[in-house]
């Protein structure tokens, strides 16, 4: 048993190196900026498509759960409204940054 728990605990260990080199993966040359302006444009366009996907995914969370969460926070003053569309806004937005950069 001792033999088996060693195996299925060294398997993780003899990939790992192969899993590190994995990860010096570069980028394609076209994404790359040139310049300043190109490197600005860029920010500009990923910044603006991450906006549009955390109002779509919080616009899907209101829409999917109930009640209408942007009322609660604006009409009715609910604070624990405004924490929960908060969190709901990170959570999307931590996932659509790790998205962009994987």
């Amino acid at each position: 048993m001792k033999m088996i728990r060693a195996v299925i605990l060294f398997i993780p260990l003899a990939a790992a190196p192969a899993l590190l080199a994995a990860d010096n993966t570069v980028a394609p040359a076209a994404w790359r900026a040139q310049t300043l302006l190109q490197a600005v444009g860029n920010v500009l366009l990923f910044a603006v498509i991450g906006i549009a996907a955390a109002i779509v995914g919080f616009k899907l969370f209101d829409r999917f759960t109930p009640g209408h969460l942007a009322r609660e926070i604006v009409e009715h003053r609910n604070v624990a409204a405004a924490i929960v569309a908060g969190a709901v806004i990170l959570g999307v937005s931590i996932i659509i940054a790790a998205a962009m950069l994987g």
